[in-house]
């Protein structure tokens, strides 16, 4: 799987050391050492991927992130940073980074996750086939007497089917995607920690930190929200975690 990817990073080593990593794995690499130029590069040949350093100088990696996706770029960012906490890095996803690792970090789980990152876009950019083109929705069906399944307004989550829907067209989730998605819908309007979120995740991801929930909130919105840069269904609550919520109580309360 060979790709355009275009490294932002101001430290020469560190670039040097992703540059290498990348292209013994057969990718083209392109390295830019501001912001700016990130921007400017991506302007005049969208990568198929940008690995992208939050501290850089002129413009600072969010701010990349930000003019990109207001510009309608969907090119995919893995964000480099040394910020730990946990503001910044819900800031980054919210503005619409795909991944993030945090320095330092191993050069052979950041190719692993690139290679997760580039096979995602390959299959989103898949064409569809025309038969597929216009599927019609397939409405939920109608609960039995012992029907586990839990509903959140027009999300619908059967723990038992291991099926989910939003106005009754079937959603495809991963595993994890499913085990944190069916945690919330139990308990709607609840707020989960990660902590608690990743309790559900134990022994099953690869990689398990709380970056794993938050990829998995950022994949979620992305399968079940209109918008996934304006979620009303899966929210942040920044400080602490997330909810999932009904958005129809809230336009309820406001016409009352």
């Amino acid at each position: 799987m060979c790709a355009n990817i275009l490294v932002a990073e101001d430290d020469t080593k560190q670039a040097e050391l992703v540059r290498r990593y990348l292209e013994h794995e057969g990718h083209a690499v392109t390295v830019v050492e501001d912001g700016r130029a990130a921007i400017d590069e991506v302007r005049h040949r969208e990568p198929d991927l940008l690995v992208l350093d939050v501290m850089m100088p002129r413009t600072d990696g969010l701010d990349v992130v930000r003019i990109l996706r207001a510009e309608s770029r969907e090119v995919p960012v893995l964000m480099l940073t040394a910020r730990s906490t946990e503001d910044d890095l819900l800031l980054g996803l919210d503005l619409g980074a795909d991944d993030y690792m945090t320095k330092p970090f191993s050069p052979r789980e950041l190719m692993a996750r690139i290679r997760t990152l580039l096979r995602r876009n390959r299959r989103s950019a898949a064409p569809v086939p025309l038969s597929m083109s216009v599927p019609t929705p397939v409405p939920a069906p109608a609960p039995a007497e012992n029907d586990q399944a839990l509903s959140v307004g027009a999300l619908r989550v059967d723990p038992v089917r291991h099926e989910v829907s939003v106005g009754g067209s079937p959603v495809v989730c991963t595993p994890g995607e499913f085990r944190v998605l069916a945690a919330m819908a139990a308990e709607p309007d609840r707020v989960f920690t990660r902590q608690q979120l990743l309790e559900r995740l134990h022994d099953f991801d690869t990689y398990i930190g709380s970056r794993t929930v938050d990829v998995h909130i950022m994949n979620l919105r992305k399968k079940i929200e209109r918008a996934p840069r304006r979620p009303v269904r899966l929210l942040t609550v920044f400080g602490v975690g997330y909810k999932l919520t009904d958005p129809a109580k809230g336009i309820r309360r406001a016409s009352s």
